[in-house]
């Protein structure tokens, strides 16, 4: 069974950073994809970034290209999300997500396994 666990969020004013980890377990990933989605109140799960857990490639939601970055950490089964220069229209719980198979959607719905989600709140 996959288990994603989510850490790193909290609050912080405008311009700031924060970095969210995903530690994945249960099985061992290969070609599949990670993802990061967030969810605002009153608004639907929207794609943040993405990339496979071999390769190099990496994904980004137009609106935060250049602000975030998206890596990973093999030996640690880990993904992060480097948040800088947040806005508050960033606020959202931020999940992170993995499918069975190989491919890159952006749709939620597509996903397989998602953490409990980690709160980001960005204050003016």
């Amino acid at each position: 069974q996959v288990q994603l666990v989510e850490s790193g969020g909290g609050s912080v004013q405008a311009g700031g950073s924060l970095r969210l980890s995903c530690a994945a377990s249960g099985r061992t990933f290969s070609n599949n994809v990670m993802v990061w989605f967030r969810q605002a109140p009153g608004k639907e799960r929207e794609f943040v970034a993405a990339l496979r857990w071999s390769g190099s490639t990496k994904y980004y939601v137009d609106s935060v290209k250049g602000r975030f970055t998206i890596s990973r950490d093999n030996a640690k089964n880990t993904v992060y999300l480097q948040m800088n220069s947040l806005k508050p229209e960033d606020t959202a719980v931020y999940y992170c997500a993995v499918g069975n198979g190989p491919g890159l959607f952006t749709t939620a719905s597509r996903y397989n396994y998602w953490g409990q989600g980690t709160q980001v709140t960005v204050s003016s």
